[in-house]
């Protein structure tokens, strides 16, 4: 399990239980938070090889998933593996025809945040503006005991939103993977996410979307039964 950008394995933690019923789970650290370490410079190619490492690790083969920023990561990983059983993709942000509508000032003032100490309030310029993680919801994040590990790896926010605005998503190389694919999509989510899974469903011929209703990014947190449910569902059917 590969969370997104501002996040680290405490993420998944309403889901987790459910999902160790059935599996054996490995939830990472990505680079720069928890308990993994950082360079003093930053790809995210280096993301991509992380996540293929980690599936390497593991004997059997390993069913992926990833969140945001972590499923751009274990996409782009998908094509380095070789025991790669079926892959999850929940609202990629690749940027397709439909551009994100943030301020243009907006890195800069979680910059700005950053350097005055205050990384809280970068972490909810980023949930705000960049996400569109509507107010309630964000409520829900900071009662939750992941909030901490998110304040606490705001720093990573800009290097991934620079990172993912560069990313140039090829489908040609995508065309020829038969991995088994289910493309996770909130109802309500914003529009460049909706673009993104729409493309994707394109492009990787061994898919299919999971619309789930009323939701927007983070079903694992507002709905983590109706979440369970699609992920269960696709790792435990034959096909």
């Amino acid at each position: 399990m590969v969370h997104g950008a501002a996040a680290d394995h405490t993420r998944w933690a309403p889901i987790l239980p459910g999902l160790e019923e059935h599996f054996t789970v490995f939830a990472v650290d990505r680079r720069g938070r928890g308990q993994s370490g950082d360079a003093e410079s930053y790809a995210i190619e280096r993301e991509y090889e992380d996540v293929v490492a980690v599936v390497h690790a593991i004997a059997d083969p390993v069913n992926l998933l990833g969140h945001s920023y972590g499923a751009v990561c274990s996409l782009e990983a998908s094509l380095k593996m070789s025991n790669l059983r079926k892959l999850i993709l929940y609202e990629p942000p690749i940027s397709v025809d439909v551009k994100k509508n943030y301020p243009p000032d907006t890195v800069d003032r979680m910059n700005l945040y950053l350097k005055a100490g205050e990384p809280e309030k970068t972490l909810l310029i980023f949930l705000r503006e960049i996400v569109g993680i509507p107010q309630n919801e964000i409520d829900m994040l900071r009662s939750s005991s992941s909030w901490s590990s998110r304040v606490a790896a705001a720093h990573t926010i800009p290097r991934e939103e620079a990172s993912v605005d560069s990313y140039i998503f090829e489908p040609d190389r995508f065309s020829h993977m038969e991995t088994p694919a289910l493309l996770l999509l909130g109802s309500d989510s914003p529009s460049f996410f909706r673009a993104a899974i729409e493309v994707l469903k394109k492009s990787i011929r061994n898919s299919r979307v999971a619309i789930m209703p009323g939701q927007q990014h983070a079903a694992m947190d507002t709905a983590p039964e109706l979440f369970l449910r699609q992920v269960i569902g696709f790792l435990t059917e034959k096909r």
